[in-house]
């Protein structure tokens, strides 16, 4: 039996010259010797967006927000094991190189910021060039740079059956407290600005976590708790329309029930068609969460990308 593949994540960390022209960061190796995006291993316990902002961080200096997904690689090592690295967009702020802590050290030899042709010729893995590709497409339509709608159920709760009180006070279980733990890092790697949790106890407890990582305060919203769903969600759109109108990254903690009417008016919202992948973010098991990716500068023309993850717990 093979073993399982090795996993991995990293990012296009890239941002716009003064004359509007897209450049990414590419790291020299120094045992390696070569020129690569940067990436890193998933650690034990870690959650692939986890991975990515920590790669980042550790190879670069650089603290991103991940963007929309540009794809998986697979590729054999030496050892012939398989490896898949999975890539994010991530636009890097002014701030954030000036705060950079990047030193020459054994890994990681030199950055450098290149604009997209050079990257071509530079880069020293035909992989790597496919995702600088799928960037390319990105930008070239003005869709690399997005905010996320981030739809997150809640953890294993108590069950109905074995709670005496209303249903809003049921409590998490230990393992629903262990999955918001697990998720916290991943949902934190996006970096939201705002954190919305239905005032359910259960809700309010799995978002407590992301909460703490990211310094943002908790706003609680009766319109998603399961108290008040309707059939038809009207209320439940009109309050998506107000965050994707904001255009910033947002939270929303809710219940099974009302996570397809998120997903819904997301996708409504943006011009999106259904697709397999909206139906998977609709579902949600406990304390998994779905990224919807919306463009910054035209949400209509269409989400550009879904992603679903989960606890490791």
């Amino acid at each position: 039996m093979s073993p399982a593949p090795q996993l991995a994540a990293g990012a296009v960390c890239w941002r716009v010259s003064k004359k509007g022209k897209p450049k990414v960061l590419l790291v020299h190796r120094t045992q390696h010797k070569d020129i690569s995006l940067p990436k890193g291993k998933l650690d034990p316990g870690e959650t692939l967006p986890e991975t990515a902002v920590r790669e980042i961080a550790e190879e670069t200096g650089l603290i991103i927000a991940l963007g929309a997904p540009l794809g998986v690689v697979e590729y054999q090592l030496p050892s012939g094991r398989d490896k898949q690295v999975y890539y994010w967009a991530g636009e890097v702020s002014a701030d954030a190189i000036a705060n950079s802590t990047f030193a020459s050290n054994d890994e990681i030899e030199e950055l450098h910021w290149v604009g997209l042709k050079k990257a071509r010729k530079v880069l020293s893995y035909p992989h790597d060039l496919d995702i600088v590709e799928r960037f390319r497409e990105l930008f070239e339509k003005g869709r690399a740079r997005t905010f996320a709608i981030i739809a997150l159920r809640h953890g294993k709760a108590v069950p109905a059956e074995d709670w005496d009180g209303p249903d809003a006070t049921r409590p998490l279980m230990q393992r629903g407290i262990d999955q918001a733990m697990s998720v916290s890092h991943g949902v934190a790697a996006f970096r939201p600005r705002t954190l919305i949790s239905s005032t359910a106890e259960r809700c309010i407890r799995t978002i407590a976590p992301t909460a703490r990582l990211t310094g943002v305060d908790v706003d609680d919203e009766h319109v998603i708790s399961q108290d008040a769903y309707r059939s038809g969600g009207k209320a439940v759109r009109e309050f998506v329309a107000e965050r994707i109108a904001a255009r910033e990254t947002a939270v929303l903690c809710s219940h099974g029930p009302v996570l397809p009417q998120i997903i819904s008016a997301v996708a409504e919202l943006t011009g999106t068609e259904g697709s397999s992948k909206l139906q998977r973010a609709a579902a949600l098991a406990t304390s998994e969460y779905a990224v919807l990716h919306v463009p910054v500068d035209d949400p209509e023309s269409g989400i550009v990308a879904v992603e679903v993850h989960g606890p490791t717990a």
